[in-house]
């Protein structure tokens, strides 16, 4: 999610300790879903895109949280001054946009329903919005980094990622912690994940600052899948582009939105095999 392309310092690695376990949320609600040590090792199936469609994307979104809610796409972009929400049809120059103030730095997003969250990357609040307008609701106080976020409607609960290797799982009213989970592949903890999409128990997770997404079994933590997204872009738009960074599932349908920051284009994909007939 970081500024790869613009900031000329090295980025630490953002690595989080592995705080396996439970989480009381201060209202007595404790979510008891967690990673457990020495659990059979899952096979991870591996993955690539094909590729349906080519849609337009505006170069200047510097991409950090993306959703399809409402027959709406959902984006969220970020860098200090230039941080936005937009809602509109896929392909289309947004019918509505909100910007953010400096000196928010604007991250993941997940519509509920009538409202949306969007989270800040480093300033300590999420903010909750109208999904319809993009109308400023009420701010939160939010602990720790913002990097992606997604809602488990069937399961009461906001999954939330920090730049390391937890997905968090949140009260959907408050952002109060319930408890989190260790991601892993074949026992080994999976680092800065970020942007998510949530299907389900499944939830799908770009890792920063790679072309691939990791399918995990939220409920154990375990990764399914392992996604190796191949170059979506052409020489000239590389040179322009940083990296992959936004993952949205399209309802009724196997197919996903992925495009990076600063992509000029966003492609419809379904994922299949890697190596087998697409």
């Amino acid at each position: 999610m970081r500024l790869a392309s613009m900031i000329p310092v090295a980025v630490a690695a953002l690595v989080g300790g592995l705080l396996v376990g439970s989480c009381d949320t201060g209202d007595g609600a404790v979510d008891h879903e967690r990673s457990m040590p020495g659990q059979t090792a899952v096979q991870v199936e591996r993955l690539t895109v094909r590729v349906v469609e080519t849609l337009p994307h505006d170069p200047t979104a510097f991409t950090q949280g993306l959703e399809m809610a409402h027959g709406m796409l959902y984006e969220s972009t970020g860098v200090p001054g230039r941080s936005t929400i937009r809602a509109g049809r896929p392909g289309t120059p947004p019918a509505r946009r909100a910007k953010l103030p400096p000196p928010l730095f604007g991250e993941g997003i997940t519509v509920m329903g009538p409202t949306l969250w969007q989270l800040t990357w480093r300033n300590g609040i999420a903010i909750e919005r109208d999904a319809g307008t993009l109308a400023e609701l009420r701010r939160v106080p939010y602990e720790g980094e913002g990097w992606g976020v997604c809602h488990q409607r069937h399961r009461g609960r906001l999954v939330t990622t920090d730049g390391t290797s937890r997905l968090v799982f949140r009260d959907p009213r408050t952002l109060k912690k319930r408890g989190e989970a260790a991601v892993t592949t074949q026992g080994r903890p999976v680092g800065r994940l970020n942007e998510l999409e949530c299907v389900g128990d499944v939830v799908y997770a770009n890792v920063w600052p790679t072309d691939r997404v990791v399918r995990i079994d939220s409920r154990s933590g375990a990764v399914t899948g392992d996604i190796a997204v191949p170059s979506l872009l052409n020489e000239a738009e590389r040179r322009h582009a940083d990296v992959l960074n936004g993952i949205a599932a399209v309802p009724g349908t196997e197919q996903f939105l992925l495009t990076g920051k600063w992509w000029p284009r966003m492609f419809r994909v379904v994922f299949v095999p890697a190596g087998g007939d697409s």
